[in-house]
């Protein structure tokens, strides 16, 4: 069921949050074990919470917009008496005393902590292992990846362990794992959810978001992680009042614009042929589409560069004292930072101001940016990243995510919805690409092409095969 559906049903009294809490920890028990996706489990206390929102419910008090609904918190955001590991060994054991704010403003609207997702360590890398819990698989196929950092998170709302997930993106953490697990993803525009623990508070880059099989679902645990919040300099009013539902667009009064790799990124042929077939698709719906890709010059040196300040920022510390236990990517990505110049980050930042203007610009002229979600289709578990796109040798391991990082550069809001599968089975997603800002706007498009892609049965989204994730571990 979808989440909004439960969340009708619990406050109908059709049934309990005690009985969508036990089906939660049921379907965790019986496929978990083939996809490592739900690495801390806290079922005792998540009972315990869906029985006190039951006693609540059945007073007629208010059990908030949530109501009672099992929620995947990705193990990067700290949870109170809960298992915060960021993947990494030098804190397998460590337990916080407080929740993160976007963790406590879920609970404030109802939602329980079931348990924690897989990442990798301290999100580095589009491949969800660690050494601390191991790799997470693919639903769709186990010995495949769900991508990353945010993979665990995808895995389980793919596989049905719960209706909702929380997630965090940079270079598309959380779009990336959405598009190869067929599901939604959303990352919001900066200070919609407001993070007031960033390393660089002034970087508007790194972000929180939902994660959810279906746009609406989306919506509903945006509202709940979304407020305003001084602390954060990107956080509003106009971006922390989120509604917990919004009417789909008349895409019929709207111009899309299509790119197929957004003028820079490396996307494989097989992903070029897929999108162009599968867009067709929505193209009736809008009043226009046009083919054109935004400016984005220079973007991949300006996305290493202003990244790179944020790790530097964030874990040289922590790589000085943890050198020889930790992710090679971790070191690499600090590495790697501290041969950058002043003059670098100065050239990078000057960047990143011309493409953020330029991005404004364009949806002077359109409303809605839709391209691919992924460069490749779902790879092995084993791979670490994608180093080659169709026999083309990468220049660095984060390139094969340009389709994610460039609109990262922008500030831009972006939604990846499912759209089917490929010629394997495996699933496919398209990104959606808005302005700083709209992210009512975009979600609102987004829920109509959802409609319309779930009226064609080769773009409705996927489910996997549940029956084989059981069988293989008994």
């Amino acid at each position: 069921m979808t989440a909004t559906a439960l969340v009708a049903g619990i406050k109908k009294g059709d049934f309990s949050p005690v009985e969508v809490m036990e089906a939660s920890i049921n379907r965790i028990e019986a496929v978990d074990t083939a996809l490592n996706a739900m690495v801390t489990r806290d079922f005792d206390r998540a009972m315990d919470s869906a029985r006190d929102a039951e006693a609540r419910c059945l007073k007629n008090e208010d059990i908030g917009a949530l109501a009672g609904l099992p929620v995947g918190i990705k193990d990067l955001e700290a949870t109170a008496g809960i298992k915060t590991t960021y993947g990494a060994l030098p804190f397998k054991d460590h337990i916080p005393d407080q929740d993160d704010l976007s963790v406590a403003k879920v609970k404030s609207a109802g939602g329980i902590v079931i348990g924690k997702t897989n990442t990798p360590e301290h999100g580095t890398g589009g491949n969800t292992w660690n050494d601390v819990f191991g790799i997470s698989a693919n639903p769709f196929d186990t010995d495949k990846t769900p991508s990353g950092s945010s993979g665990g998170s995808a895995a389980a709302l793919a596989a049905g362990m719960v209706p909702l997930a929380s997630g965090s993106d940079f270079g598309g953490s959380l779009r990336t794992p959405a598009s190869f697990c067929g599901i939604v993803g959303f990352r919001p525009s900066p200070g919609c959810v407001p993070d007031v623990d960033k390393a660089v508070g002034l970087a508007p880059f790194p972000v929180l978001g939902p994660m959810a099989r279906h746009v609406s679902d989306a919506i509903l645990l945006l509202h709940a992680q979304s407020s305003v919040d001084p602390r954060d300099p990107f956080s509003h009013t106009a971006r922390g009042d989120m509604p917990a539902s919004l009417d789909p667009a008349d895409l019929s009064q709207m111009t899309a614009a299509i790119s197929t790799d957004l003028g820079v990124a490396p996307v494989a042929n097989v992903i070029r042929g897929l999108f162009d077939q599968r867009v067709g698709h929505l193209a009736a719906s809008f009043k226009e589409c046009q083919r054109r890709d935004p400016v984005f010059d220079n973007i991949h040196d300006c996305f290493e560069i202003l990244r790179g300040v944020s790790y530097v920022a964030g874990l040289k510390d922590y790589v000085d004292t943890h050198r020889d236990v930790i992710s090679p990517l971790v070191v690499d990505n600090v590495d790697r930072a501290l041969t950058y110049t002043l003059a670098d980050v100065a050239d990078a930042s000057h960047t990143q101001t011309i493409l953020a203007r330029a991005w404004l610009s364009l949806f002077d002229e359109v409303d809605v940016v839709i391209c691919p979600a992924a460069s490749v289709a779902p790879f092995a578990k084993t791979t670490k990243y994608i180093d080659t796109i169709d026999q083309v040798k990468l220049p660095t391991y984060m390139t094969w995510l340009a389709l994610s990082y460039a609109p990262t550069m922008v500030m831009a809001c972006s939604l990846v919805v499912p759209c089917g599968v490929d010629q394997d089975g495996m699933p496919f997603g398209i990104q959606l690409l808005g302005a700083p800002g709209t992210d009512r706007k975009l979600l609102a498009i987004g829920l109509a092409i959802e409609q319309v892609l779930a009226s064609h049965p080769e773009t409705m989204r996927p489910l996997p095969d549940l029956a084989k994730l059981t069988a293989s571990v008994r």
